[in-house]
């Protein structure tokens, strides 16, 4: 008789385990931390069951399992809004949105397995170090998800610490470590409050209540620096132009005249700061292009006279920062566009712009379009001629309108990739269109942009086509905000920058030193106990 043995069956066809499914859902809750829910005891708690799972595993394999099913349910639920966008793409079913979260999430979750399996092997033999050497694996991990395959940073575990509008809470703390070593600190607090349920099966009612109320109390700090006014002034839109308008020509001249009837200046000759929305403007501004370009998409056909009435619409005094779309030519043909932020003076003069570099996949391009093309996915957004990046931050000096920076859209998620450190700005402006953001989306692309205020200390100006636009000071309160799905405009005068932080002098290296640093009190007192 044949000794053959059929190999046991892979893990997606047996039984899944009560403490799996445990660890899934505590992915998903952990989720809820961020906003709109901004539930993060619920975080914490997740944390601590996703420890105690590491606490008790007994191999490498078990351990990277533990981690990529918490990822599984908590990149899931914190995604969802993607699911969104594919309502906007007729081409497509809806029902696939929810496939495309699944899948993005199937790999996402590759990164807390990482951290998992990194922190159990560094504390294999002590146990009692587990929980500084998974902070420190942790913040290796989200950094790494940040920039492999060009990065998708969005909601890093840290963002659970931001408080309400006015009130910054403990990430004003990303000063000092930025977003992905503050993310290694919230796991440390969700481990304390492990030590808090072991202290009280002890009944050492003391260490229970320490481990228990201390993070709660880091929490819910009310944090803020001093609030400082600035000279410049600003007028902010958001003209509560829908997805399903934004790329409809015949919506063109609508949406101009909306965007324009809430920009009016209110003192004339003031030098003010217009700042539009990403999507703000469709037609081409650039000269150069084949006639049939501007014949579809430009005010009467003429880039100049389309510069000339943005101009008017800034008003003397004033300069117009908007999204808008070039053209990458090769030669005489077009080769793909560029997604920009340009500066417009009032007699409708270019006085500079910024080429969008972190390009969303399958929104701004489609990848591998040869192969994906022909069984029927294409992009996201409306347009099939995908977008090229540009070369990275940069600051425009815009003379008595300031020193900005510019980050468009999803760029503002990526911590410390968002500011040129040779040029520092005086402010950082992100125009957005998170139309396609669902529910979910905007507030969390908000939060995101907040606590790049905060790394930075810069003052960050949103203005979004459908919300949530918003002031941001240095400290990462809101000082105005429209809300979503509202047509508003905000008027006021920039908020100062600090003077440069210590993330904004050294960047991700802080956020790594943090992690080599909790790596080396783990391996000491490892050291130690063995002795």
């Amino acid at each position: 008789m044949s000794r053959f043995r059929f190999p046991a069956r892979p893990f997606l066809l047996r039984p899944i385990s009560r403490d799996h499914l445990l660890t899934i859902a505590a992915g998903g809750l952990a989720a809820c931390g961020f906003q709109p829910l901004g539930l993060w005891p619920l975080t914490l708690a997740a944390l601590a069951w996703l420890i105690h799972r590491l606490h008790v595993v007994r191999t490498w394999r078990q351990a990277a399992l533990a981690g990529w099913l918490f990822g599984l349910g908590h990149f899931t639920v914190g995604n969802g809004w993607i699911a969104t966008a594919f309502t906007f793409q007729a081409e497509m079913p809806a029902w696939l949105g929810w496939v495309g979260v699944f899948l993005l999430a199937l790999y996402l979750a590759v990164y807390p397995a990482i951290a998992t399996v990194l922190g159990w092997w560094l504390a294999r033999t002590r146990r009692a170090v587990l929980l500084p050497a998974f902070a420190a694996t942790w913040i290796l991990a989200e950094w790494l998800r940040a920039v492999v395959f060009t990065g998708f940073a969005w909601n890093p575990l840290s963002m659970v610490t931001l408080g309400g509008f006015d009130r910054p809470g403990l990430a004003l703390a990303a000063q000092w470590t930025g977003t992905y070593a503050l993310s290694g600190f919230v796991v440390i607090l969700g481990g304390w409050w492990l030590f808090a349920l072991r202290s009280l099966r002890q009944r050492r009612k003391g260490a229970a209540a320490a481990y228990a109320f201390a993070p709660a109390l880091l929490m819910v700090l009310p944090l803020h620096g001093e609030r400082r006014e600035g000279t410049l002034a600003y007028t902010l839109v958001q003209p509560d132009v829908r997805q399903d308008l934004l790329a409809d020509p015949a919506n063109f001249e609508n949406q101009f005249a909306k965007t324009a009837a809430l920009s009016l200046p209110r003192q004339p000759g003031q030098t003010r700061l217009l700042l539009w929305p990403e999507s703000g403007v469709p037609d081409f501004l650039r000269p150069g292009y084949a006639q049939f370009w501007y014949d579809e998409t430009t005010y009467a056909g003429d880039p100049a006279l389309a510069r000339e009435r943005l101009g008017r619409v800034a008003g003397k005094g004033g300069l117009l920062l908007t999204g808008t779309t070039d053209l990458a030519m090769q030669g005489p043909k077009v080769a793909g566009a560029w997604n920009v932020v340009t500066a417009l003076d009032a007699g409708g003069a270019i006085r500079g712009s910024y080429a969008k570099a972190h390009l969303v996949p399958y929104g701004e391009y489609l990848p591998m379009r040869e192969i994906l093309e022909p069984i029927g996915l294409s992009r996201l957004v409306a347009g099939s001629l995908d977008f090229q990046s540009g070369p990275g931050p940069r600051t425009l000096d815009l003379g008595a309108h300031g020193k900005a920076g510019i980050q468009i859209c999803y760029e503002i998620i990526f911590s410390g990739q968002v500011v040129d450190r040779a040029h520092q700005p005086d402010y950082l402006f992100n125009p957005s269109n998170d139309g396609w953001f669902g529910t979910w989306g905007p507030p969390q692309h908000l939060a995101q942009a907040r606590m790049r205020a905060i790394e930075e200390g810069l003052p960050v100006l949103r203005s979004t086509t459908t919300g949530i636009s918003a002031v941001i000071d240095a400290d990462g309160v809101v000082r105005q905000s429209v809300p979503q799905l509202r047509a508003g405009r905000l008027d006021g005068n920039v908020p100062p920058a600090h003077a440069p932080t210590p993330f904004a002098r050294f960047g991700n290296m802080l956020a790594l030193a943090w992690g080599i640093a909790l790596l080396f009190v783990a391996l000491v007192a490892s050291a130690t106990r063995k002795r």
